[in-house]
């Protein structure tokens, strides 16, 4: 008796498939900015070059937000079977990226007023210096986002896990407690976010060098400020799009996944059965959770109905009430 039961058992664990590969990554990306970070501000101490203090500075505000997703990652990672958090850990990552997005906001922010600021008030540019600096920057923000690149499209993996069923007796029927973890392609918020950071940083160097290029070669000094302001609405809206993904996420709205609950009640309604409840919500990335209440003339053992669920890729936790109307 006890072996059948604890084959019925099932974890919790709803992170995403590529969360220890992520984590590492954006460890690595970490210390690759806080190397160049530290080399910019004591060669510009050295030199006495105001540009590279500056960029160094610059670039330790984007090592302080990344470090947001990293410390993420690894709390999720050694918290996934804490009995504390009922569903699991997998939504921390999307706690991190509304977090990110909001500190990108503020980067955003910072950059076109500091522009405007600017734009009112000219200083002397040292072209050449400023170029050096901004091309050092791209360099490093390019690898970091190749490291950083989320890559899940390119895997290709089916259903993994356990399917197991749980069934009570009530005065509402049979429930059914199925759990089926799915690794799909789920976007990791976490990593965008990450991603956007540095994205964000490579954008203000090529609009930067491009200014700074102009301004050397026609004396378009205007324009540099002109750049940190396009370069702050572009960053602004990227914040917002991940604001707007990420807070749907924490709020529990149903997944942007091909209409998922649509396909729940497709695969479940039939001529003797309707969905009369369903609730539908993510778990983690490519994690899903769904309650449905059924409805129905002819009741079947909650094996079947878990039968048809495993159709639906994405389903990691599933709970299905059944109610007899017989």
């Amino acid at each position: 008796m006890a072996s059948g039961i604890d084959s019925l058992k099932h974890d919790h664990v709803f992170l995403g498939r590529d969360h220890d590969r992520n984590e590492r990554r954006v460890w690595l990306v970490i210390a690759l900015t806080a190397s160049m970070m530290v080399a910019e501000i004591v060669a510009g101490s050295i030199f006495g070059s105001m540009a590279l203090t500056a960029d160094g500075w610059h670039m330790s505000t984007h090592a302080g937000a990344m470090l947001i997703s990293a410390l993420a990652y690894m709390y999720a990672r050694r918290n996934a079977k804490n009995p504390l958090y009922t569903f699991g850990t997998g939504k921390l990552g999307d706690l991190a990226g509304f977090a990110s997005a909001v500190v990108l906001a503020l980067v955003a922010l910072f950059i076109a007023w500091e522009s405007f600021l600017r734009l009112a008030n000219p200083v002397a540019i040292d072209f050449d210096q400023a170029i050096f600096v901004a091309v050092i920057g791209l360099a490093v923000n390019l690898i970091s986002a190749w490291l950083l690149r989320d890559d899940h499209d390119h895997h290709h993996g089916g259903h993994h896990g356990h399917h197991g069923s749980h069934a009570h007796a009530g005065h509402h029927g049979d429930h059914a407690h199925s759990g089926d973890h799915a690794h799909g392609g789920a976007e990791d918020h976490n990593l965008r976010a990450a991603y956007l950071h540095v994205l964000a940083d490579a954008l203000t160097s090529v609009l930067a060098i491009a200014a700074l290029i102009l301004g050397r070669l026609y004396g378009w000094n205007a324009l540099d400020p002109i750049m940190g302001i396009v370069g702050g609405v572009v960053i602004a809206r990227w914040s917002f799009g991940l604001v707007r993904s990420t807070s749907r996420v924490l709020l529990d709205a149903q997944p942007d996944d091909g209409n998922l609950a649509g396909k729940i009640r497709k695969v479940m309604e039939t001529s003797d059965d309707t969905v009369m409840d369903l609730h539908v919500w993510q778990l983690g990335p490519g994690h899903n959770a769904a309650i449905v209440s059924v409805a129905t003339t002819a009741p079947k053992a909650p094996a079947s109905y878990k039968e048809k669920l495993k159709a639906i890729p994405g389903l990691s936790h599933v709970t299905v009430e059944v109610i007899s109307l017989g």
